[in-house]
């Protein structure tokens, strides 16, 4: 059995969270630290602890995150303008958390890449 998260504890309503959408296989809610003026969280029911524990089988819960991040971009209102979708996996890549999610970050322009400033000391 997989180690208990605080998401594990969201989706089981054990802790409050600013739900914006559910379904039988996705969650997502407001990062109580956002990064943009829009930061949401899309996570699946099925817990995976980091992108190295994605197996086959789990190809169409993964696409789904990414189809719920699409239906929250419109819903929101921000689609048209853009916005990034980021994972992270394990402590080098940033990922506290260790049950897989999607960063849905909107609401301002983002720079691309992240690390300009790297590339050109590089």
């Amino acid at each position: 059995m997989a180690e208990e998260t605080i998401f594990s504890k969201i989706i089981n309503r054990e802790i409050p969270a600013d739900i914006v959408y559910e379904d039988d296989v996705a969650l997502a809610f407001k990062d109580i630290n956002p990064q943009a003026p829009v930061h949401l969280l899309i996570i699946p029911k099925k817990p995976i602890a980091t992108v190295n524990d994605i197996e086959d089988e789990d190809a169409a819960i993964v696409g789904h995150l990414y189809v719920v991040a699409g239906k929250l971009a419109v819903q929101h209102g921000f689609a048209k303008d853009g916005y990034r979708c980021v994972m992270n996996c394990n402590e080098h890549g940033g990922q506290t958390v260790y049950h897989i999610h999607l960063h849905l970050l909107a609401g301002k322009a983002m720079g691309w890449p992240p690390y300009t400033d790297t590339l050109k000391n590089a």
